[in-house]
C-alpha cells in the first residue's frame, strides 16, 4: 500500500453563509479513519457556533461520498485503547449532527455506503445524484449498523424495510433510495453543484432562529406525545416573537420584497446574552 497524501482529510470552505465540508479521503473512497471522525467532529462543532454560517453542506471528493469507516486502518478499534472509546468518535459525530442547529444538506455522488450512508442520513436533505449507490453495508463486515441508523432508517421507511437494508445489506441506487424516503432529490451529476449551492443559499437566507427550533421541533417530534409537542411549540414561537424576523417577514410581504431575516434578538431593555 502506497503511503497516503499529505492534504487535509476535511476540507471546508464558506460561501455566503453556506459552509461546505468534504470528506478528502479520495484514494479510499472518502473512508473515514481516526483523523477524519475527529476533524468531523470539531468542524460540526465551529458550524454550529459560527453565527455566520447558515446552512451545511456535507461531501466528498474523486467522485464518492463515503465508503464507511475504514476497516483497512484498524477502524475505530484500532490501537490500545478500549473500543468503546472509538466509538464515542462516531457517537460525537452524529449527535452533533442530529443537533446542528442550521440546516444541512448531503451531496452524494457515487458510493453511501455504512456509516458513510447514514452520515448522509443525518442531514437535513439528501441529494444525490443518479450515479449514487447506497448499502447499509455491516453485515458484510460482520457488524451492526451505528451512526444512528438503528434510530434513523425506522423512522424514514417503517421498521421492515430498514431491516431488509440492514439484515440483507442490499446495494440500492438512487431512484430507489428516494421512492423509500432516504433521497429527498435525485440531480443529474452535471446540475448537483448548481442545485445545492442554490439550495444552501435558500436556507441561509431564511429566519436562522425559526429554522433552528421547527428543526429541534421536527427531530423531537416523532417521540414526543401531542400535548408535548403542542407545549414545545408554543415555547419556540414566543422565542420567534423577540427575535426582529417575524415584523421584517410582515413588512416583506407588504412591501412587496424579499424578507431580511437575520434572527436579531429585539426585546428592549434585555439584551441577549
Amino acid at each position: 500500500m502506497t503511503d497516503e497524501p499529505t492534504e487535509p482529510v476535511l476540507l471546508t470552505a464558506d460561501d455566503d453563509g453556506v459552509r461546505t465540508l468534504t470528506l478528502n479521503r479520495p484514494f479510499r473512497k472518502n473512508a473515514i479513519n481516526a483523523e477524519l471522525w475527529a476533524a468531523l467532529a470539531d468542524a460540526l462543532t465551529d458550524a454550529g457556533k459560527d453565527p455566520d454560517i447558515r446552512a451545511l453542506v456535507v461531501t466528498g471528493a474523486g467522485g464518492a461520498f463515503c465508503s464507511g469507516a475504514d476497516v483497512a486502518a484498524g477502524g475505530i478499534a484500532s490501537g490500545p485503547a478500549h473500543p468503546l472509546r472509538g466509538m464515542r468518535k462516531l457517537t460525537d459525530v452524529a449527535q452533533l449532527l442530529h443537533e446542528l442547529p442550521i440546516p444541512s444538506i448531503a451531496k452524494v455522488d457515487g458510493v453511501a455506503v455504512g456509516a458513510g450512508w447514514n452520515l448522509a442520513l443525518g442531514c437535513d436533505f439528501v441529494v444525490a445524484t443518479p450515479q449514487a449507490r447506497f448499502s447499509q453495508i455491516f453485515a458484510r463486515r460482520g457488524l451492526s449498523l451505528d451512526l444512528g441508523g438503528s434510530w434513523l432508517l425506522p423512522k424514514l421507511v417503517g421498521l421492515q424495510q430498514a431491516k431488509r437494508l440492514v439484515l440483507l445489506a442490499d446495494m440500492i441506487g438512487a431512484e430507489e433510495a428516494r421512492d423509500l424516503n432516504l433521497v429527498t432529490w435525485v440531480v443529474a451529476a452535471e446540475e448537483i453543484d448548481s442545485f445545492v449551492a442554490d439550495l444552501g443559499k435558500r436556507l441561509a437566507a431564511g429566519p436562522p432562529v425559526a429554522l433552528a427550533q421547527s428543526k429541534a421541533l421536527l427531530n423531537e417530534g416523532a417521540n414526543s406525545t401531542m400535548r408535548e409537542a403542542l407545549a414545545n411549540e408554543a415555547r419556540a414561537q414566543v422565542i420567534n416573537f423577540a427575535t426582529e424576523d417575524a415584523p421584517e417577514a410582515a413588512a416583506a410581504f407588504a412591501e412587496k420584497r424579499d424578507a431580511r431575516f437575520t434572527g436579531t434578538w429585539a426585546v428592549q431593555g434585555r439584551p441577549a446574552r
